[in-house]
């Protein structure tokens, strides 16, 4: 199993974005000096408390070169919000600006970010199709040519070429089954919401599962929790909860701009029904506890977390556990705290001798 980190860049009102940044571009340094696998940021943009992450590709060519071997992974880009063929030029030049480290995470995107962006809602879905025809065509052909609803483009060359061929690793994610039936069959990793607990998770991750069964690829699954850690039990709540709550509530933050009965009824009809449905809303209203005991976050001594994992691990397809380690605006401390606890007391659990040896 890889362990990774994944980051919103949440930013609480008051902090600076300046500020924000660079404590992120030190937990990444930072990640990479610990031995984590990858790093991931989402690409989103608008809503403050969830996420100031505007431009993942440039955090990524910047922490290239202060880091020697950790990957990095957009997740995920929202593709109707951007021109494929430039985007594959741009994937491209921080695929080598990395030394072949990148990985690209393709989404439709949340459903709040089509009004800001002045693009109808009911263009998402036919673009994304697009798009990910475009990258393919853009990343395995010399010259290409599309006839599209949205893109007609004639002997186009995308450059520069990607280091990695034919194309950085490709994951998609999201709360819709077609997404996970299409990531099976195409043999593409797959991000679960990090709100969600496995109940939820189950049946979508097992159309994923069947898919790449059935198409001879094998499953990897990307499961993304918060987690808090401390050997001191009276510590971690005391240094955490507010954090934890503020994260679901931070998530929960952009789907005030979709409330009126109106936007409703065309996010079900669009679909982007979850958006509707009232869920995000909920997750707001459970207590600390509540939130511990459904393993929406895995809090608690390292060797708590360590049993969750191999609990985890024993539910089939999962290629990588991703922690948020930052999050609803906790100190810069306490998110550096638990990356070096868990390298220390949680990693080593899951790596042999022979991984060691490796790495040293």
């Amino acid at each position: 199993m890889r362990f990774g980190i994944y980051c919103e860049i949440q930013t609480p009102p008051g902090k600076s974005h300046y500020d924000m940044i660079w404590e992120i571009m030190r937990q990444i340094e930072h990640a990479d000096d610990v031995g984590f696998d990858v790093y991931s940021v989402i690409d989103h943009h608008f809503f403050q408390k969830f996420s100031i992450s505007a431009n993942p590709l440039a955090m990524f060519a910047a922490a290239a070169q202060r880091t020697q071997r950790i990957r990095f992974r957009t997740a995920l880009h929202t593709l109707p919000l951007e021109n494929p063929m430039r985007l594959a030029g741009m994937i491209a030049e921080t695929d080598i600006l990395t030394n072949g480290r990148l990985e690209c995470g393709l989404g439709r995107g949340h459903a709040w970010l089509f009004g800001p962006s002045a693009l109808p809602l009911e263009e998402s879905r036919p673009r994304y199709n697009e798009a990910i025809d475009i990258l393919e065509l853009a990343f395995t052909k010399d010259k290409f040519s599309y006839d599209g609803e949205f893109y007609k483009v004639k002997d186009v060359s995308v450059v520069p070429r990607p280091l990695q061929k034919p194309h950085p690793k490709f994951y998609t994610g999201g709360t819709s089954d077609i997404t996970y039936q299409m990531a099976g069959e195409r043999g593409w990793g797959i991000f679960v919401p990090p709100l969600l607990p496995w109940k939820v998770l189950e049946a979508p991750l097992n159309i994923y599962k069947k898919a790449c069964a059935q198409s001879g690829h094998s499953p990897d699954i990307v499961y993304i929790r918060p987690v808090y850690l401390d050997e001191d039990e009276s510590a971690i709540r005391r240094e955490v909860e507010q954090s934890l709550l503020n994260f679901l509530a931070f998530n929960a933050s952009p789907v005030d701009s979709l409330q009126d009965e109106q936007k409703k009824q065309e996010l079900r009809s669009k679909g982007y029904g979850f958006y509707a449905s009232g869920a995000l809303e909920s997750l707001t209203k459970l207590t600390y506890d509540e939130i511990v005991d459904q393993e929406i976050g895995f809090i608690g001594r390292p060797e708590k977390v360590v049993r969750q994992i191999e609990n985890l691990q024993s539910k089939g397809g999962i290629g990588e556990l991703a922690i948020v380690s930052n999050f609803g605006g906790l100190d810069h401390w306490k998110s550096i705290k638990t990356q070096q606890l868990f390298a220390e007391k949680v990693m080593p659990a899951f790596r042999g001798s022979a991984h060691k040896a490796a790495a040293d």
